[in-house]
């Protein structure tokens, strides 16, 4: 079973590498991206049957800062569900 992880930054966290992306694309004149927030992508198997709570602990102990960063999980076969860490 596939895990998709999505990893960004909490509000109010400063972000220099989305900044010098949204700096780099004003340069490259495409001045519409007002602001830019970089994050991290994790797509992991796990084996089927595998419960949300164990990959959230995974995020919780391994993959994610949970004092700086949220996180959101997506099981195949699973309706996303909210940013956790929040």
């Amino acid at each position: 079973m596939k895990a998709r992880i999505y990893i960004t930054l909490k509000t109010g966290v400063l972000d220099p590498q989305g900044k010098a992306v949204h700096h780099a694309l004003g340069a490259l004149g495409f001045e519409e991206a007002q602001d830019v927030r970089q994050g991290k992508y994790i797509e992991m198997e796990v084996a089927d049957g595998t419960p949300r709570a164990r990959v959230e602990e995974m995020c919780e102990r391994l993959l994610a800062n949970t004092v700086i960063e949220n996180y959101r999980v997506e099981l195949d076969g699973e309706t996303a569900l909210g940013d956790q860490g929040a």
